[in-house]
């Protein structure tokens, strides 16, 4: 299979047809065509959660900062503040994830997964979900690979780029990603997983990319934290066997239906949205200037 599964219900299907986890034809399909040894890919998905977790535990400790003076340290923020909105538990998972995507602003090491502009959201439910259920180290490894299939299929049937589907591409992907991985480290069934999946995608559908000075920092940073509260949401709802009504593979129809209507302003060009605005335009072009006056300087 070149291209793994078009769609979920070929994967599902596949696995249950064969008695598969839904991690195992993922791991099958990195041996074939990327000429891997197994050894190879289970240490690679160490390092990836290394990585990912060195990136939380950065974010939460390390003063972060940016030239456009938009990175405000909003994770460790949120971790150390002593009101609780509602459990502690919930305000690791928002403090997480924005650490990690902050990480990524101030050009640190980070997993884009699926890109660097989602990259908190993983990281952000993975840390937290082994830390609730005391999760060893090789479920979360599977976690991983179960992600990666799911944005496999959403890449072949929509699309994981802000550029090309807007912001529901990326930070809804990586969501549907992790919720899809929350059901998966719980035991749930594969028609829970792939709930969760399409629940996600519902509730990012139409989101639209208009980061602030076309930097990857606002309103991407704060987004990574909702999108992972969405994920844990989403799969709360599945694993009680809440239906979403429409398939899986609809929903990711639908997702790309939608990517292909937005504005071309909606896209990552920094031309609508919060970026269009009178603040965002004023910090455009102070960023515009302090990069002119950094030139100036060099010659």
């Amino acid at each position: 299979m070149s291209l793994l599964f078009n769609d979920f219900k070929s994967w599902k299907s596949y696995c249950e047809s064969n008695k598969l986890a839904l991690y195992q034809p993922v791991l099958q399909y990195e041996i074939e065509q990327k000429g891997r040894s197994e050894k190879e890919i289970w240490d690679g998905l160490q390092h990836a959660y290394q990585v990912m977790n060195e990136a939380v535990q950065t974010g939460l400790k390390e003063q972060l900062s940016t030239n456009s003076g938009m990175v405000e340290n909003a994770g460790k923020k949120v971790f150390n503040h002593q009101t609780q909105v509602l459990s502690g538990e919930f305000q690791s998972l928002v403090a997480r994830a924005l650490a990690a995507k902050e990480v990524n602003s101030c050009m640190g090491r980070i997993v884009a997964a699926p890109t660097a502009g989602a990259s908190g959201i993983l990281p952000g439910v993975l840390v937290t979900l082994q830390e609730i259920h005391n999760l060893d180290q090789r479920k979360i490894m599977e976690c991983l690979l179960v992600g990666a299939g799911i944005a496999l299929i959403i890449e072949q049937n929509a699309s994981l780029a802000g550029a090309v589907g807007g912001c529901q591409a990326e930070t809804g992907s990586a969501a549907a990603m992790a919720a899809g991985a929350i059901i998966y480290a719980l035991d749930g069934s594969i028609q829970q997983v792939f709930n969760a999946v399409g629940i996600t995608i519902q509730c990012m559908l139409g989101l639209v990319c208009d980061p602030v000075a076309g930097l990857v920092e606002v309103p991407c940073i704060v987004r990574n934290a909702s999108a992972a509260a969405i994920a844990f949401s989403s799969a709360q709802m599945a694993i009680a066997d809440v239906s979403g009504i429409i398939p899986v593979d609809e929903c990711v129809q639908a997702l790309g239906e939608v990517g292909q209507s937005l504005e071309d302003r909606y896209k990552e060009t920094a031309m609508g949205g919060l970026a269009a605005t009178a603040t965002g335009k004023a910090i455009a072009k102070k960023i515009l200037i302090k990069d002119i006056d950094l030139l100036e300087d060099d010659d």
